[in-house]
């Protein structure tokens, strides 16, 4: 690469590369060793620096974005409103607790500054604000746009999602002077993701006979359809699969199936447990994606094909795709549902040692799950405790589930008190630790169990039938 000697060089060859990782990393020698970021040239400095911002982000390196910015502020290049957006996405890829941190010192920033009046700032703080876990404050920001467009409503609407506050979703919506579809979608994929299916299915149904669907000005995308099948899934098996069914031949008349539509299709059928139509989605793919793999596998897991998934693995494996950390859940469950231990231990070692794949919580849980089917509570139970992170309460639930399986009553009750800490207003933890001692014939135990849920103020969910 030559060595330009002027700066707006520097920065036609930056935003030229803004998506090549090495070529970014060269530039950005280049100007530090030819001290180019300490210009005289104010616009030029913050031209730079918001390039440099923007590239770093593009090639997923977020804690440098930060960085940069501490830099661009120690230079005196000035921050604009072209500058907080990037580093709100950076920020929203942190823990929540950490984005909140950094998100409230940029918030300093642009009230100093005087830009969040600006629709894409402010917008921009509104998703750092939702993926913080705090919807006050994106509600906060949002009502100081002046003019809020349909972007900005948009953001306010997967905020509600995000933070399961769907009435202030619905007012939200119900305030819009123009939706379009991403509206229409994080409506319906926020009831999905809250718990109301029926509502996310009303609302679909409520879309496509609006006005803007007839005349054609509007019509669903594949997010739709991946929010609707997965909100189907909820639903009594018979009206699940009818309106099902309804979708994908509308899929197919009126779109042409990408792969999250395929890989939604085949995730609802097996769901449903109707292997043979997922099989034939699956088929139908001409060049199939690890995500479809992944759909079919666990599809498979799921109805009790363990063997079967597990070729399918092996198959995958023999088309060359490497597997990623969704292949490994699957995997890892049919092994746990199979009870084949050794060989679930192998491919979860496989995951870092031959993929490089760094373990998660739901593979941990998928271990814990394995060993407990398995009868083998106490070697579980030592797993959690080297676990590098702090076991989750799914973590701890499949170690309880087990011991209420196998009749554990000893470590069963260690592990309840574990999970009723993290979880002390969980009713399904007692009664879960309540049907242990049952099924022991504790009964003494079980009846002091229920009566302290009751002197607690928790009560059990009740169930609730579609007949």
């Amino acid at each position: 690469m030559p060595k330009p000697k002027k700066p707006e060089h520097m920065l036609q060859l930056l935003q030229h590369f803004i998506k090549h990782s090495n070529q970014i990393k060269q530039i950005h020698s280049l100007l530090i060793t030819s001290g180019r970021l300490l210009l005289t040239s104010q616009w030029i400095n913050t031209l730079l620096y918001n390039t440099l911002i923007r590239a770093y982000l593009n090639i997923a390196q977020s804690q440098t974005t930060l960085v940069l910015f501490t830099h661009m502020l120690f230079h005196q290049a000035q921050p604009n409103s072209h500058t907080f957006p990037s580093l709100c996405k950076a920020a929203s890829s942190l823990s929540p607790r950490l984005a909140s941190y950094i998100g409230k010192s940029l918030h300093c920033q642009v009230l100093r500054r005087g830009v969040l009046g600006d629709p894409y700032v402010g917008t921009s703080f509104i998703g750092l604000y939702a993926h913080a876990g705090e919807l006050g404050s994106a509600s906060k920001v949002f009502d100081e746009i002046f003019e809020p467009c349909v972007v900005s409503y948009n953001a306010m609407l997967d905020a509600c999602g995000k933070n399961g506050d769907m009435g202030l979703g619905f007012l939200m919506f119900s305030r819009m002077p123009y939706r379009d579809v991403y509206s229409w979608t994080s409506m319906i994929h926020g009831y999905m993701k809250n718990g109301c299916s029926e509502v996310a299915v009303k609302f679909f149904e409520r879309m496509m006979v609006h006005e803007d669907v007839k005349c054609g000005l509007l019509k669903p995308n594949e997010a739709t359809f991946v929010s609707v099948l997965s909100s189907c899934t909820f639903l009594d098996v018979g009206v699940a699969l009818y309106l099902g069914r309804q979708l994908h031949a509308y899929m197919v008349k009126n779109e042409e199936l990408s792969v999250f539509m395929t890989t939604a299709l085949i995730a609802f059928y097996g769901k449903m447990g109707c292997l043979v139509y997922a099989s034939k989605v699956f088929d139908a793919i001409v060049s199939k994606h690890v995500c479809a793999w992944n759909a079919m596998i666990s599809s498979l897991a799921l109805n009790g094909r363990e063997k079967q998934a597990l070729t399918m693995y092996g198959k995958m494996r023999a088309e060359g795709l490497q597997p990623n950390e969704i292949t490994f859940v699957a995997v890892l469950s049919a092994c746990a549902r199979a009870k084949l231990v050794d060989f679930g231990f192998k491919l979860f070692e496989a995951m870092s040692h031959e993929f490089g794949l760094v373990a998660k919580m739901e593979h941990y849980g998928c271990v814990v799950d394995l060993l407990g089917r398995a009868g083998l509570l106490q070697e579980a139970y030592e797993f959690i405790k080297k676990m590098p992170f702090e076991a989750d309460a799914t973590v701890l639930g499949a170690l309880m589930g087990a011991c209420r399986l196998h009749g554990a009553i000893e470590l069963g009750n260690e592990v309840a008190q574990l999970l009723l800490k993290s979880q002390p207003n969980h009713s399904g933890r007692y009664v879960q630790l309540s049907s242990i001692y049952a099924g022991a014939q504790r009964w003494d135990h079980a009846a002091a169990l229920r009566k302290a849920m009751l002197d607690s103020g928790i009560h059990k969910v009740p169930a609730h039938s579609y007949i």
